[in-house]
């Protein structure tokens, strides 16, 4: 689970920068809370990627993405997993509210890859809104995610949901 030497934290809920007043930026969303991580099954590795949220990670630049899987060959193909994390506050302090992932194939030697973009955004989506929705990942993905959460902020761990809990262990 490396990222390198530096550490990255994840996003917590700052004060909505529109409170008291109905004027410019009422009703766009607000991303403070959301944080991408990465994961490839194949390294054992998962990070926090903040380009990811623009589609610009390292991992995804200088691919051009197919509309169909089906053109990119299994041959070469590798998997990762795009994860969308929610912060959000209770009393007690922040804690993961919404954890979506989606998938990401990457071809490098032909320089192309197949993701779903109405599936990212709707899942970006649906972690904002606090829903978990990791049942379509393998079981080791799964495990890893489950501990880098954990590793990552054992408090925030321990105020979230038993439904996470349960689906990354």
């Amino acid at each position: 689970m490396s990222q390198g030497n530096r550490k990255i934290e994840f996003n917590i809920i700052k004060n909505a920068p529109t409170d008291g007043h109905k004027g410019f930026g009422i009703g766009s969303l607000n991303l403070e809370n959301i944080t991408p991580l990465l994961i490839d099954p194949e390294k054992n590795e998962v990070w926090i990627e903040p380009q990811a949220m623009h589609a610009r990670s390292k991992t995804e630049r200088g691919v051009k993405y197919l509309k169909d899987r089906s053109e990119l060959p299994e041959e070469g193909t590798k998997l990762y997993w795009v994860i969308w994390v929610a912060i959000d506050r209770k009393p007690e302090g922040p804690y993961y509210a919404g954890v979506t992932a989606c998938e990401l194939l990457i071809n490098r030697s032909i320089r192309r890859g197949y993701k779903s973009m109405p599936e990212h955004v709707n899942h970006l989506d649906r972690a904002m809104k606090g829903k978990i929705i990791v049942e379509q990942m393998d079981e080791k993905s799964r495990k890893l995610l489950g501990e880098f959460l954990r590793g990552h902020d054992e408090q925030i761990w321990e105020r979230s949901s038993e439904e996470l809990k349960q689906s990354l262990m």
